[in-house]
Formats: C-alpha cells, sequence, structure tokens
C-alpha cells in the first residue's frame, strides 16, 4: 500500500512538472501575439514609451482606421486572396498528380525521377536565371510570376508520396481487377483516403503563397497587381517619410508609424489563424509523415 502511495504521489508531481512546462511553452508561443495585438490597439503614448508589455494600456484604433480606409488596401487584398487560392490550387493538383506515379513500384526510373526532384531541394539556379526564364517565358509582370515558379514544391512532393505508399496495396489490386484505370484509382481511392495530408500540403502552400514577399518584388512592377505584402511595406515606408520630413508634427507621426507597424502585422497574419485551428488536427500527421523518406 505504501508502494501505491508513493507511486502516486510521484505520478502527481510528475503530473505537475508536465503542466507547467506546457504552460511555459504555450506562454512562449503566444506572448507575441498578444504583444503585437496589445501594441496596435494601446494608447499611442503607451506605445512610444514602450509601456506596454503585455495587457493593452488605453484603447486606441486609430491605427486600424488608417490601415482600413485606403481603398488601395482592398486591390491588394483581393490580389493576395487571388494568389493565394490560385497558387494553392495550381500546387495541389500538380503536387497529387506527380506523387501518385512515383508512388508506384511499377514506374520505370522511380529512384531517377526521385533524385532529380530531390536535388532541387538542396540546389537552385539562383535569382538571375530565374528572372531571365521568367522575361524569356513573357510572364514578367504577369499574375501568373506569383505562381508557375512555384508550382511545384519538392518537400510537398515528398511527403504527398510517402503518403499514398503507405495506403493498402490491395486497395489498388483489387479497383484495377474491377477495371479501374489509374485515374479512377486516384480519384476515388487515394485522394479520399489521404484528405488529412492533403489538408497539411494545401496549408503549407497556402502560408507560402499568402506571405509571398520576394517574387512579387522581383517579377510584378506592376502596382495593382501586387500582393499585400509589398503594399503594407510601402504603406510603412511612406507614413516614416512623412514623420522625418515634417518637425512640427514629427512627434505624432512617429506614434502613429510606431502603432501603423504593429497593426500591419495583425492585419496580415490574422486570416492565417483563422484557417489553421481548423487544420491543426492534420499538422503534426503531416510533418511525421514527412519526416520518412525513401
Amino acid at each position: 500500500m505504501a508502494g501505491i502511495r508513493k507511486k502516486s504521489k510521484g505520478a502527481y508531481a510528475g503530473l505537475i512538472l508536465i503542466y507547467i512546462c506546457m504552460f511555459i511553452v504555450i506562454l512562449i508561443t503566444l506572448y507575441p501575439f498578444v504583444y503585437v495585438f496589445s501594441m496596435s490597439v494601446s494608447d499611442p503614448m503607451s506605445v512610444l514609451k514602450q509601456e506596454v508589455w503585455f495587457l493593452p494600456k488605453g484603447f486606441n484604433l486609430d491605427s486600424y482606421k488608417m490601415v482600413f480606409q485606403n481603398d488601395e488596401l482592398w486591390v491588394h487584398y483581393g490580389n493576395t486572396i487571388w494568389y493565394t487560392v490560385t497558387g494553392t490550387l495550381v500546387n495541389m493538383v500538380l503536387t497529387v498528380l506527380g506523387a501518385y506515379p512515383l508512388s508506384r513500384k511499377s514506374l520505370i526510373m522511380r529512384k531517377q525521377f526521385m533524385f532529380f526532384i530531390s536535388f532541387t531541394m538542396f540546389f537552385s539556379g539562383g535569382m538571375i536565371p530565374l528572372f531571365i526564364i521568367v522575361n524569356k517565358l513573357g510572364l514578367y509582370d504577369s499574375r501568373w510570376s506569383m505562381i508557375l515558379p512555384v508550382a511545384v514544391n519538392a518537400w510537398n512532393l515528398i511527403i504527398a508520396r510517402t503518403y499514398f505508399q503507405g495506403l493498402p496495396e490491395g486497395l489498388i489490386e483489387s479497383a484495377k481487377l474491377d477495371g479501374a484505370n489509374d485515374f479512377q484509382v486516384l480519384w476515388k481511392i487515394i485522394i479520399p483516403l489521404s484528405k488529412p495530408i492533403l489538408a497539411v500540403l494545401a496549408l503549407f502552400s497556402a502560408v507560402g503563397h499568402w506571405n509571398a514577399y520576394f517574387n512579387a518584388v522581383l517579377f510584378l512592377p506592376s502596382p495593382q497587381k501586387q500582393p499585400l505584402q509589398i503594399y503594407l511595406q510601402k504603406l510603412l515606408i511612406n507614413m516614416s517619410d512623412a514623420a522625418a520630413g515634417n518637425t512640427q508634427f514629427g512627434l505624432n507621426r512617429s506614434m502613429q508609424v510606431i502603432q501603423l507597424r504593429y497593426s500591419t502585422i495583425i492585419v496580415v497574419i490574422l486570416p492565417i489563424i483563422c484557417v489553421y485551428p481548423f487544420l491543426q488536427k492534420y499538422f503534426v500527421q503531416g510533418v511525421m509523415i514527412g519526416a520518412i523518406k525513401e
């Protein structure tokens, strides 16, 4: 009986330690988001004096009004949504169509194909060759320059192929014995059984397209085609220049610029934060599957 009590006390102490560690991890993870949000809605003077550390001090939404009052914002927001939706759709279609044949042992030169695909994960042609190719293909200053150069991700392709390989081979063989071709097998068997990994890959692709910045700088000189990130950067630069060039209102403008930075962060990450909880349960599974490669 004493041994059982001792063991119970030890297990209870271990459980408390686990909860303490988890609380610390959660606090470290959530603190940056809480801090940024608090800075974006606090009183501008408190923000300028760096008095905000966790909870907001005062309440002020002027920085959000400055972000949203410009109609140009919604044009760039629409561009980003189009790039994200279209890019994710293209990524998923090409990834599935590429991963399925690579998961079949009957594919000739399968290992050679995988070698060349894996090679691109470590070596690339560089920025200048990419720019030349995009320009020669007539994609410069085209919306598709944000989609086609990143249409296939080697890492996502390997993750999908690994998942497809783990599906029961008997299901595919039974379907083919019943007269199903490869496209029917892919559409009616592989894809329905692969919803968890496809959700994870869709999340990866969507986040990548939503945060896309470098390709927009290289390939999209037209302001009306640029994504949200470019617009927000220009907005911050313009506000900073205005604050530096006007000594009379420099203090007020400085407060606006500082708070505007935090508001723009919230505006950019809010859609992804809203979508992520619905796909979070698939995230760990997808990462573990991707860690196992042939």
